[in-house]
């Protein structure tokens, strides 16, 4: 029966053909079983967001603060969000147009290039076309001016000695802060660059008149390949020596049939690596009772390669100094065909305690030769007036009376501690 009555109710609205107003009132009947079938899913998304938000609301109600301080506190962390990634996006977006400048300025293999050239003239006006920061930065300290230096050439063909003398200099850089400079010239020869001279260091000035003059034996078939290097540095007693400027002259450039004298503009020059030259281990001991000071030559180790075949004949030789004049000197045994000599020689002098104050101690290490002079491989300096490594050696063999002191030294060029010396005498 139930069936039947089902199939009775539905059969009508299938089989009906509705005219006129019965269409009218039949067809609402599927739009509002539609609406009601599809009414049940937002009544259950509704009541479970009333649930949470119930839910916060209580949560809300449990903290110990009233609305106002928490609306605040709302606000302030809503900011702070915003700022953040405000930050976030300004950096990226500041990288990007960096990177796009950048790859602007690189000129000739753009892409804009390799399409045909396009908004060439927007690109010009905006870059510089072919040159590059560092390019820039270069023409700036070409046209920086570093001073200029009179010089003399002349060549003596019968003893085939090459006399060149440093005159003067003028407007040179200042390097030192009070607005003047230490400058001393240091003159070689290159390739070999084996025999070095410099100039006595002008205490602040920047026109030093030098008046000096040095001699190279250079046989004339070779001066084609030499060339002439004058560098002019700033002298500082505490750190390396900075190079003002300097100049190169091929002499194969020059007539040597009749001296030179002439004023030239400094070139820029790169700051030279130092040469390393090699290490020395000495020991001091002083007595005060006896008035006795021991400086024992230990050994020495990587010296610098003086021979053709790659070696040196080094010894070592000990001026000892009193207000720039020499009181005595000693030297070792020559250690033959080696680049790291083992000495273990010591040598004594009396010297009173208050007298220790005004000693210094130059030791020299030199590379032995049968034929001509002996060159020096490399120096140090130690005394109460030195500086660095001579100078806490020094003050640890005073602090400790009685006990010799070893310790390492690295070598320094020879012109550099000569240089030291001579600004030492000239303050006195």
């Amino acid at each position: 029966m139930k069936w039947n009555l089902f199939r009775h109710q539905t059969t009508p609205m299938v089989a009906a053909k509705p005219t006129g107003a019965s269409a009218l009132t039949v067809t609402p009947a599927p739009v509002a079983l539609v609406s009601a079938d599809n009414s049940t899913e937002p009544v259950s998304k509704n009541d479970a967001f009333d649930e949470i938000k119930n839910k916060f609301l209580n949560e809300i109600d449990k903290i110990p603060l009233p609305s106002w301080a928490i609306i605040a506190i709302a606000v302030v962390a809503a900011l702070l969000i915003l700022t953040c990634c405000f930050c976030i996006v300004k950096k990226c977006c500041f990288k990007k147009k960096k990177n796009k400048k950048g790859k602007k300025g690189k000129g000739d293999m753009g892409m804009k290039n390799l399409k045909g050239g396009e908004d060439d003239d927007d690109e010009e006006d905006d870059v510089e076309p072919g040159l590059t920061g560092d390019e820039k930065e270069e023409e700036v300290k070409e046209k920086e001016k570093l001073g200029k230096l009179q010089y003399s050439i002349d060549y003596d063909f019968q003893e085939n000695k090459l006399t060149v003398g440093i005159l003067q200099a003028a407007d040179l850089l200042s390097m030192d802060s009070g607005g003047t400079s230490d400058p001393y010239v240091k003159v070689f020869v290159l390739p070999d660059k084996k025999k070095k001279f410099d100039t006595k260091v002008h205490k602040k000035t920047l026109n030093p008149v030098f008046n000096e003059t040095f001699t190279f034996k250079i046989p004339f078939q070779e001066m084609g390949g030499k060339t002439l290097v004058m560098s002019v540095y700033d002298f500082d007693r505490f750190s390396k020596h900075d190079v003002i400027g300097e100049i190169k002259i091929p002499m194969n450039t020059l007539d040597l049939a009749k001296p030179i004298e002439e004023w030239r503009d400094l070139d820029s020059a790169d700051q030279e690596e130092p040469e390393k030259l090699g290490d020395i281990c000495i020991s001091l001991r002083y007595v005060p009772t006896a008035g006795k000071l021991t400086i024992c030559i230990l050994e020495a180790k990587n010296l610098k390669k003086m021979d053709v075949g790659g070696l040196s004949d080094p010894y070592v030789k000990i001026n000892l100094l009193q207000n720039g004049k020499r009181l005595k000197k000693k030297k070792t045994t020559v250690k033959k065909n080696t680049l790291n000599p083992y000495y273990n020689e010591s040598f004594s002098f009396e010297i009173p305690l208050e007298q220790m104050q005004k000693i210094l101690a130059v030791i020299t290490v030199l590379d032995y030769d049968k034929i001509g002079k002996n060159d020096a491989i490399g120096k140090i300096l130690v005394g109460s007036k030195s500086t660095g490594a001579g100078l806490k050696h020094w003050s640890d063999m005073l602090a400790n009376p009685r006990r010799p002191i070893a310790q390492w030294h690295p070598l320094q060029p020879e012109e550099e501690v000569d240089a030291a010396l001579a600004a030492l005498n000239a303050k006195k």
